[in-house]
């Protein structure tokens, strides 16, 4: 699927936000310190939800968890003016309980629904796995993601073993799910 060019034009530089963050002058990992000062600055930094997103949508990093995978990819493929409302997208992200208060500040905002849709997407995509992520995680005996890797696969394309049934069956809900919610927001079903 192809990634609008809203989304790449915001891509690297969401990327370039978390690694300022990441580390100080010495090289210490300095990343969580970081997040809590831009999180309890997010009124101040509220102020460029529309001008430079992602620079705030930063402070919600960690903060989502994406359950249909396949409708963030189908919002990666939107420009700017073409965002479903935050509420519609409620089954296919989640907010854990420091983001959910965070949002309810933006969402006040007149620009908050179209911020949220623009944290989550540039969120998603920073997890989101390379090409090669399905080779990565074959050579890697114990499973463990690399720096950027999430707690939660997001690669759903990946082949099942016969002794993993439960989580073939957990995709098949979230695809049918995600199928569901596309084409309730006027997509094409793909069967």
């Amino acid at each position: 699927m192809s990634m609008s060019a809203f989304f790449r034009a915001l891509r690297s530089s969401y990327q370039a936000e978390i690694d300022d963050l990441a580390s100080d002058s010495e090289g210490k990992d300095v990343l969580r310190q970081r997040l809590l000062e831009k999180r309890g600055q997010i009124a101040f930094l509220s102020q460029m939800m529309e001008s430079a997103p992602e620079m705030v949508a930063v402070a919600f990093h960690g903060g989502f968890h994406f359950e249909l995978p396949a409708v963030m990819e189908q919002l990666l493929t939107l420009e700017s003016d073409e965002f479903p409302d935050w509420d519609s997208l409620s089954d296919a992200v989640q907010l854990t309980p420091w983001a959910k208060d965070m949002a309810a500040v933006l969402l006040k905002q007149p620009q908050g629904d179209w911020f949220m849709t623009v944290a989550a997407a540039l969120e998603y995509m920073y997890h989101r796995p390379s090409p090669h992520h399905h080779e990565v995680a074959h050579a890697d005996e114990h499973g463990e993601h690399g720096a950027r890797g999430s707690s939660r696969d997001l690669d759903h394309g990946h082949d099942f073993d016969a002794d993993d049934d439960h989580a073939h069956k957990t995709d098949q809900d979230h695809d049918e799910a995600s199928a569901d919610w596309l084409e309730d927001q006027g997509f094409d079903r793909k069967e």
